[in-house]
């Protein structure tokens, strides 16, 4: 594993993992909300490795990325933190991965550079909008009733909330290993910086309706954060793309089934 520090927008520093083969083609993973790039561990651990590069960054105000105050509602910023590190690391035409939260930044991203430079997209569990009615359909309560606790600055009533919310994210309980390690990087986030994220509103649907290149839509159908009716709006979206649901899998499939994600994404990634 070889760490890189990237400017991204705004000249924030960016912290970016990277694993596999330097030749093969790039993967490029974005994580969700108050996540990291860590919850990326079982595929740059996996045998994905063996054939692929493989490229994770903590978004900003995430993990070990900086976590300046604002810089947050900007769909620029956090579409030049994606070009930043495809351009830092010289990523030829990777395939975008986008995690919940971090469908949303790929659809920054493609707002302001298009899809001429990357050869791919995977969706899996995303938003590509936030901040209307139409994004909020989509949305569960197993996210929205824990909103108070997530802008809480109350130590306690936070950890307990992402607590909560790391379970929700999975449809069968996570061990205390899993737990752990997850809460861990969860609690690195600031408050402030969780209240930022929902509090943007964007829509990228245009966005996605020009898209050309291949989309694979991953979905848990026990999604109870982000529902699967998110994943057949990005379907109809999308001319290209095709849809893979992932029976009693919450939100979190490449975690939860990660052989038959792995599995997937290798498919996806070699016939692009």
């Amino acid at each position: 594993m070889n760490s890189h520090t990237i400017s991204g927008g705004g000249d924030i520093d960016l912290r970016v993992d990277e694993a596999g083969n330097p030749d093969g083609r790039a993967v490029f993973f974005v994580h969700g909300y108050s996540q990291s790039r860590l919850c990326w561990s079982r595929q740059l651990e996996s045998d994905l490795a063996d054939d692929f590069r493989l490229v994770a960054m903590d978004n900003r105000g995430h993990g070990r990325s900086d976590k300046p105050e604002e810089a947050y509602a900007d769909s620029a910023l956090w579409a030049e933190d994606v070009h930043s590190v495809i351009e830092g690391l010289d990523l030829d035409r990777p395939v975008l991965v986008g995690w919940s939260y971090g469908g949303l930044i790929i659809s920054d991203y493609l707002g302001e550079y298009g899809d001429g430079h990357v050869a791919g997209i995977n969706l899996v569990g995303a938003i590509s909008k936030n901040g209307t009615g139409d994004a909020m359909a989509v949305i569960g309560e197993d996210f929205t009733d824990r909103v108070p606790g997530f802008e809480s600055t109350d130590i306690e009533e936070s950890v307990a909330t992402l607590e909560r919310f790391l379970r929700d994210c999975m449809h069968e309980e996570p061990s205390p290993g899993d737990l752990s390690f997850m809460l861990g990087y969860n609690v690195l986030v600031p408050p402030r910086v969780r209240t930022a994220l929902h509090s943007r509103t964007v829509t990228h649907d245009d966005d996605l309706r020009a898209v050309e290149v291949p989309v694979l839509v991953t979905h848990g159908k026990a999604d109870g954060v982000v529902l699967p009716a998110a994943a057949e709006e990005h379907a109809d979206l999308v001319e290209t793309a095709e849809t893979s649901l992932f029976p009693e899998v919450g939100h979190s499939p490449f975690w939860e089934s990660p052989e038959r994600f792995n599995r997937e994404l290798r498919e996806f990634v070699e016939s692009v």
